[in-house]
């Protein structure tokens, strides 16, 4: 791949090394050592010894680093905390719903499609056979020459994983009514690899991205295969709140037998540290990185961990503070592992669960009452890396940000196997939680959602379709055209006549893997790039059929409507009568 490239000379001042010659120069020292066996350089972590005991292998956090909870949300300059979000204000565009749900899958439709992602660029040097998928994607500064930044898995043999990097860019059709400035139209060639509606396009060859092997320690009985398969898995891109584009990524645990690693893209890939370095309106080296080396998160006590751990996310305040979201709550989970989350300290450092103890669950499993086995099974999961966001609009001049109004949000999934115990669908709900201590959870999509041209698996094609007018009608036309009952659709033969006329399945399951605030957003620093407002887009990367790859870009404030309102925190008299 090429180097992520600033624009044209002539549009920014000179720069040597990121500075203008009229400064003096800066004086670089080398940084401190780390402390043995926490943080290990990435040419050296073959041939370093790791401790005898890794599980016991972590820091007690020092008193400073706990909030006390009462006082936090109690003191006499705190800002007004609602025990039950539905009580506050700010919140009430969240429980909106303007969209009616599907009467058989009970998702809700926005407006937005997916389209496909291609990793041949103009003019490749050699075919390109490999196939991609799992992408995660980051949008590039203003500055840059692409607008994104995409890593993806290759499908392998599963002996071992591989994963690449590109710049990319999306192209518009026809009148372009949702391009943004700056974008260009499809050309034949991109119309001829990512289908009529255009998609996202690599703006030079991938390239493979290399993460040293890291050891398994704790792979035992069903887990012992796990050992030997080198490379690393699920990787989700994102930028932190100080601006640095970070990449968590699945491999072989120092404390488990697989566990999640962090890691500075820029360590791995040299011309996102230039390109970083050369900001037209604040020369610097770029923001100063958290996660130099490929750096273990924990879970604090070692007594919490398991022996595969995945799907964790992070969140970063306005502060500069950050947190891992380990787990979700579930109502009938009475184990230490329901919604459970923790600050870093450094180094992968954590402290222990800060969940308030008072704060009620807000998953719901099966409702008793219904009767449709394709809605029964599901387990939930946490999906996306997660995202800051202002509950008004960009656009509106009023606008600012309050404790009352900013949260984070994330995409979660409710996974359903079919009777072979695969994946049959992943249904995509939004959680929305507090911006400030202690993070309560304030909604979860009351229906999933799908985007404009997504089927779910469960139902026929003519029942997931049936919240669009136009396909209803041509439906009707070929049944009583047939001579087909609407009473009848449980007959094989009838069955067998799906679609009727309509629109088909487009895939068998789809997932989304990361999300990230759209290219595009005028002159913005990339320490912006982790918040957002209602009326800014967000681009969803999505896996299909764990063989394929595509993204869908909405609007925010389109991704957290319809939410239902968690319960909040309990009364803490009727807690200790429960």
């Amino acid at each position: 791949m090429g180097e992520l490239s600033a624009k044209s000379p002539s549009e920014v001042v000179d720069f040597s090394f990121g500075v203008p010659s009229s400064l003096p120069s800066f004086v670089l020292h080398p940084p401190p050592p780390p402390p043995e066996g926490i943080r290990i350089p990435i040419d050296d972590l073959q041939s370093v010894p790791l401790p005898a005991n890794v599980t016991a292998n972590y820091l007690p956090p020092a008193s400073q680093f706990f909030y006390d909870l009462y006082q936090s949300t109690n003191h006499s300059n705190a800002t007004k905390t609602y025990s039950k979000p539905i009580d506050n204000p700010a919140l009430q565009i969240l429980w909106q719903c303007p969209i009616q749900a599907n009467k058989y899958t009970n998702h809700i439709r926005i407006s937005a499609i997916v389209r496909n992602i291609t990793h041949i660029p103009p003019d490749p040097l050699k075919p390109e056979k490999r196939v991609f998928w799992n992408p995660t994607i980051i949008s590039l500064p203003y500055w840059a020459e692409n607008q994104y930044l995409v890593v993806s898995r290759i499908v392998t043999d599963g002996n071992h994983q591989e994963n690449v990097i590109c710049e990319a860019n999306i192209c518009y059709v026809r009148s372009g009514k949702d391009a943004k400035a700056g974008e260009k139209p499809c050309t034949e060639d991109d119309l001829k690899l990512l289908g009529p509606a255009g998609g996202m396009r690599c703006a030079s060859a991938p390239i493979n991205l290399n993460v040293p092997p890291t050891p398994a320690e704790q792979c035992f009985g069903k887990f012992l295969t796990f050992v030997d398969v080198p490379g690393f898995h699920d990787p989700r891109i994102f930028w932190s709140g100080k601006g640095e584009p970070l990449m968590m990524v699945n491999t072989q645990s120092r404390y488990a037998c697989f566990g999640l690693w962090m890691i500075d893209l820029r360590s791995l890939h040299s011309p996102l540290q230039n390109l970083l370095a050369s900001s037209p309106r604040h020369p610097s080296l770029g923001p100063l990185k958290s996660y130099p080396t490929l750096t273990e998160l924990t879970r604090n006590p070692p007594s919490t961990r398991a022996s595969i751990e995945k799907n964790w996310l992070t969140f970063f305040t306005s502060s500069g503070e950050s947190y891992i979201h380990y787990d979700l709550s579930h109502p009938t989970n009475t184990s230490i592992r329901g919604r459970t989350f923790a600050k870093l300290l450094g180094n992968g450092f954590t402290t222990t669960n800060l969940t308030d103890p008072l704060e009620l669950p807000c998953l719901i499993n099966d409702e008793p009452q219904e009767t449709d086995s394709a809605k029964k099974g599901g387990t939930w999961h946490q999906a996306t890396n997660s995202l800051r966001l202002i509950l008004c609009n960009r656009s509106d001049p009023k606008c600012k940000s309050t404790d009352e109004n900013t949260v984070f949000f994330a995409v979660i999934h409710r996974k359903f196997p079919n009777w072979l115990t695969l994946p049959m669908r992943y249904e995509r709900y939004f959680m929305v939680w507090s911006a400030i201590p202690p993070f309560y959870l304030l909604g979860i999509s009351k229906h999933p959602i799908l985007m404009a041209n997504e089927t779910a698996s469960g139902w026929t094609e003519s029942e997931n379709w049936s919240d669009d007018p136009t396909n209803v009608e041509k439906v009707s036309k070929f049944q009583s055209l047939h001579h087909i009952s609407q009473h009848s659709n449980s007959t094989n033969a009838t069955i067998s006549m799906e679609p009727f006329g309509g629109k088909e399945f487009w895939a068998y399951f789809t997932y989304t893997v990361s999300i990230a605030y759209a290219w595009g957003r005028g002159n913005e620093e990339v320490g912006d790039k982790n918040v957002g407002y209602l009326d800014d887009e967000v681009v969803l990367a999505i896996g299909i059929d764990d063989k394929g790859q595509g993204f869908a870009r909405a609007k925010a404030g389109d991704l957290v409507q319809c939410l239902r309102a968690c319960p909040g925190r309990a009364e803490k008299e009727k807690m200790k009568m429960d």
